[in-house]
């Protein structure tokens, strides 16, 4: 599968791709024009109207209004034979049309045609340039002014783009964060809705990770900085829409690929038109009816609808194909550590000897594993509250083992039944655990066993339950870690299928086998080991919260929250994006197709060309606004 890179390319084009100057200039010119040339027009409709003896000059100022379109009109049809796309077929016709009418001497009609399709045009444009003013932004939130600490302390106010990595910034309540750190003092709460979607304020305090856009509710924080521009989280937000606002869906590619063909259909069937019934009207009402606005917009407004919606909800999505494909997955692939697991270890029981309390086990663990970086140690430290640590003295660390320090006039120690022995502790048999397992010693007395574990999230069995109401039943659980660990996850979570101790190309190969058994299987991880098997299935989904680079450069979607229930999100998206796909591709070809027949049939009348405009306009503004109808889709929700 064809996927759009988000790595350190991203650097380089962090600004978001707007509309040229020359584009809005062009139209601004053509808005322009449409307007002068109805002021003409309504002078010459007046002029025959109420001077019938003066025809001759109501045909002059209506020429001078058509003449005002001619030249732009004429240039675009030259340069769509240039690229065979539905929006140059249009131009054709247009052109065609115009030409048309000066040859059949109706000069109103000529100037009404390109003024009707030119408000299709703007319309048409106007709808895309919605979603580039939404990456604008979106931009405009990494602009903001950072107050940077200098080496005494004292602070100054700089531009966000003169940060650099390792700099520290000062935050107070109000300040916008201005680039991606890491919190060094301070605790308040966060408004992350931009980057995450979530409208729940995130709590954050020393060692926790901030986004760039992100706003300081409260306190005061020190942050320093570990991302700049581009390589922010919101950087990566804005390239990834950028990638995926230019994307063609598959639908406007399928019509694409018939371009070329439609505009020799439409000119026969105004040249059969004009012989059977010698009616140069009907002939002009052909050739506008034919115009496909309301099919070029049908794919592209839904899209854009449906990319802006997901933006919303923490969804990034590299290319609208992506979208379409995510509603015909039928099973789920599912990575472990860190995917449906904290990716973190926690106490999840304690085991003392008899006569000893639970709590003195971990008063003891906790307070010696604050005096240690290991995973371990962090497990331990953060299930005891600050305040109730021990005091102690001479602490001894023998990494990868066990700490050990003095507390009054005994020694404490927390670590492996093979530590504590070293200590002349006698250690009785440990339980049975599929993770790691703290003994905690007081003295020469062994006090019991501390048992840690990496945990589902707590949204994860909910999450799955939702796919499988959504057809995907088939789940899978693939991970590198041991096959006990694996299997008691999956117990918790309803998973049936299993493969652990599995390496990166294992895991590659697990997903080639399942699309090559006729699956189409959804992917989804974290971490650099899974991103052979995100760029392997139907479609690849990283969990872009704490997710590696690589994973998320391999990934077609992207979680920019670690809620799993999101995924269920993805798939309803999918699912109505795809629907109102089809229901504007009828609305477009159905509309097309029955004001054609009428004006082959001249029921339209001898006004039948601006009739034709007015209704091809009116299929235009109906895709739009069904499009639009994606707009209210909102299931933004805070983990349970």
């Amino acid at each position: 599968m064809t996927v759009a890179t988000a790595g350190p390319a991203l650097a380089a084009a962090p600004a978001p791709a707007l509309l040229s100057g020359l584009e809005r200039r062009s139209l601004a010119l053509r808005l322009l024009l449409a307007m002068l040339a109805a002021g003409l027009l309504a002078i010459a409709l007046a002029i025959r109207a109420l001077f019938p003896a003066e025809s001759e000059v109501a045909n002059l100022v209506a020429g001078a209004a058509a003449l005002l379109f001619a030249g732009p009109a004429l240039t675009a049809a030259w340069q769509s034979l240039r690229r065979p796309d539905l929006h140059g077929v249009t131009d054709q016709l247009i052109a065609i049309a115009l030409l048309a009418a000066w040859a059949t001497g109706d000069l109103v009609t000529a100037a009404l045609l390109p003024m009707a399709m030119t408000l299709g045009h703007i319309l048409e444009e106007r709808s895309l340039l919605g979603s580039q003013e939404a990456i604008e932004a979106l931009s405009r939130l990494g602009r903001a002014a950072a107050r940077r600490l200098r080496s005494d302390g004292s602070a100054e106010e700089v531009a966000a783009e003169t940060l650099r990595r390792g700099d520290l910034i000062e935050l107070r309540a109000g300040d916008r964060i201005p680039a991606d750190g890491i919190v060094r003092r301070g605790r308040s709460a966060l408004d992350t809705a931009p980057i995450t979607g979530e409208s729940t304020p995130a709590d954050v305090s020393a060692g926790d990770s901030v986004f760039a856009g992100s706003i300081n509710l409260e306190g005061l924080l020190e942050v320093e900085v570990t991302s700049t521009g581009g390589d922010t989280t919101l950087g990566k937000v804005i390239a990834l829409m950028q990638s995926a606002e230019r994307a063609k869906p598959a639908m406007m590619r399928l019509l694409e690929t018939y371009a070329g063909r439609y505009t020799l259909l439409v000119l026969m069937l105004a040249a059969g038109t004009w012989f059977a019934a010698g009616d140069a009207a009907a002939m002009l009402a052909v050739l506008v009816a034919s115009c496909p606005c309301a099919l070029v917009l049908a794919a592209p407004a839904t899209a854009i609808a449906a990319i802006t919606v997901a933006s919303r909800h923490g969804i990034l999505i590299k290319g609208s194909a992506f979208l379409e494909e995510l509603a015909n997955v039928d099973s789920v692939v599912l990575d472990k550590t860190g995917t449906v697991t904290l990716g973190e270890l926690r106490i999840l029981a304690a085991a003392p000897r008899p006569g000893i309390d639970a709590d003195d086990l971990l008063r003891i663990a906790g307070s010696l594993g604050a005096a240690s970086h290991h995973p371990v140690s962090r497990a331990l430290a953060a299930a005891l509250p600050a305040e109730q640590r021990l005091a102690l003295d001479d602490i001894r660390e023998t990494p990868g083992a066990g700490i050990a320090a003095r507390w009054g006039e005994e020694r404490v120690a927390v670590g492996r039944a093979e530590y504590l022995r070293g200590l002349d502790v006698p250690v009785p048999s440990a339980p049975r655990h599929d993770g790691p397992l703290a003994g905690v010693a007081q003295g020469q007395r062994f006090l019991g066993w501390l048992l840690l574990g990496d945990e589902p999230r707590r949204e994860a069995q909910q999450a799955l339950a939702e796919l499988r109401t959504l057809g995907l039943n088939r789940q899978m659980l693939m991970t590198g870690d041991r096959r006990a660990v694996a299997e008691r996850i999956a117990a918790l979570l309803g998973i049936a299928i299993v493969h652990a101790e599995a390496l990166p190309d294992e895991k590659m190969r697990l997903v080639v086998q399942e699309v090559a058994a006729g699956s189409r299987p959804m992917v989804v991880g974290d971490g650099i080991n899974d991103s052979l098997a995100l760029k392997a299935g139907a479609i690849g989904i990283a969990m872009g919260a704490q997710g590696t680079d690589v994973a998320l450069a391999s990934a077609d979607l992207v979680l920019m929250t670690s809620d799993l229930r999101r995924l269920g999100t993805c798939i309803r998206l999918s699912q109505a994006c795809r629907r109102t796909i089809a229901v504007n591709v009828g609305i477009g070809l159905g509309w097309t197709v029955i004001i054609v027949a009428c004006a082959a049939a001249g029921l339209l009348g001898a006004e039948g060309a601006l009739i034709a405009a007015v209704l091809h306009n009116l299929s235009t503004l109906a895709v739009i606004g069904n499009a639009g109808r994606l707009l209210r889709f909102d299931e933004t929700r805070a983990p349970a």
